[in-house]
């Protein structure tokens, strides 16, 4: 199942701008629709929605989330290999590869670069094959066991 948006929608765009894997489309002052084929249910629409106009695929309306609640991906260096992996699924380009200390380093690993851009979605968190990278709300740079997205999109 996959969220929907209700007839509640204005058409601010907020969704369609945040959806980390494009599945909102719609114009200026439209109702929004969610591509059912494309939705994650990582609950950013509904965390920007003002008017309540979105549902989730229970057909409760997804609860709106302030910005400095979302919660943002804190990598465990010691067990991130540097795959990747995180940073080609991410939609909004927010995480890097970090580069070498020194001449023959190879312990790199994925970093949140791009705070700002991040908007919790989780799929790099479901996309981690060591399972380096915790979702938290608040700081990150601490590792912490929190709920993830539960798809990951190829």
């Amino acid at each position: 199942m996959a969220y929907f948006i209700s007839e509640d929608c204005i058409g601010c765009t907020l969704c369609a701008k945040s959806c980390p894997v494009q599945a909102i489309e719609g114009t200026v002052k439209q109702r929004h629709i969610i591509n059912p084929q494309r939705c994650v249910e990582c609950g950013v629409c509904g965390n920007v929605c003002n008017k309540s106009a979105v549902l989730t695929s229970s057909g409760e309306v997804a609860p709106k989330v302030p910005k400095t609640e979302w919660k943002k991906p804190v990598i465990d260096t010691k067990l991130c290999s540097a795959c990747s992996i995180c940073v080609s699924v991410c939609g909004r380009d927010c995480l890097e590869i970090s580069l070498p200390q020194f001449k023959g380093d190879i312990r790199v690993f994925a970093y949140l670069a791009n705070e700002k851009q991040c908007v919790g979605c989780g799929i790099c968190a479901s996309c981690c094959p060591l399972h380096a990278i915790t979702m938290k709300a608040g700081e990150v740079n601490e590792t912490s066991k929190t709920d993830t997205a539960k798809v990951c999109v190829n």
